[in-house]
């Protein structure tokens, strides 16, 4: 009767801490060869992004007025951009040399682009610039159940939330892939949204590609929660049985 005890709770032991693989695998709904249409949403310029913009004309010295004044002999890079770009005020807006003060924020890198050419070319400053807009602070955070949690710049226009996760090494085969939370903050808005990995439903939402300043939070499975709990080790485990095997024995008494 002891034995058939213990292998019980061994064996409920066992079975709570396993995965099943319908768990673990992405996508599981997507067919060999199927395809689907891909819907592309330009991100907005936000509070607190850093705006690199360069005015390019046919005469070099007409655009230098409105450019970063950046020493040539300097090495320049991304952090130099950073720390010389247009900081997005907590109102939105950027100090653009001679133009002044412009709403960016809630704007694309393309209409922001669009509105600079033609400011220049309205106030006969330059005809037919060339102006090239981008944020050069994007950033996503990965927490949770993933190899490599952290905060990841990226450069493009856009990553999917799949790079994003890449970025942080993966899943960890303890992360529950049908509850991973993504938080965006757009427009003084937060927003909250489960999404599950096991299903590509999510593909065509506006949560495909992520925004910056997105965070993203794996959250554990039951496997890691019993792990992290009272049964931890060994010993507990075998604290348990022993417990349960005195009661056993106190009964037959």
């Amino acid at each position: 009767m002891l034995k058939k005890i213990l292998l019980s709770f061994t064996a409920l032991f066992l079975l709570a801490s396993c995965a099943d693989k319908k768990d673990l695998i992405y996508y599981q709904d997507i067919q060999n060869s199927s395809q689907s249409s891909i819907n592309y949403v330009p991100n907005q310029i936000q509070i607190n992004d850093i705006l690199y913009i360069k005015v390019d004309a046919l005469i070099p010295e007409s655009a230098k007025p409105f450019n970063l004044d950046i020493n040539a002999t300097t090495s320049i890079n991304m952090d130099t951009f950073k720390v010389q770009g247009y900081l997005v005020s907590q109102e939105g807006t950027i100090v653009f040399p001679i133009l002044g003060t412009l709403k960016v924020a809630g704007k694309t890198t393309g209409e922001l682009q669009k509105i600079l050419v033609d400011m220049l070319s309205d106030k006969d400053y330059i005809k037919g610039a060339n102006v090239n807009v981008r944020v050069i602070n994007s950033k996503v955070t990965v927490l949770g159940e993933v190899k490599n949690p952290g905060t990841y710049s990226f450069e493009e226009q856009n990553i999917s939330l799949n790079q994003a996760i890449g970025y942080a090494g993966d899943l960890t085969i303890f992360g529950k892939r049908k509850d991973v939370l993504l938080i965006r903050e757009n427009n003084g808005t937060r927003t909250y949204v489960k999404l599950d990995l096991t299903s590509s439903d999510w593909f065509s939402s506006p949560y495909y590609y992520v925004k910056q300043n997105d965070v993203i939070i794996v959250n554990p499975n039951g496997a890691k929660v019993m792990s992290s709990g009272y049964l931890s080790n060994i010993g507990s485990i075998i604290g348990i049985l022993s417990f349960a095997a005195t009661l056993v024995l106190l009964f037959k008494k």
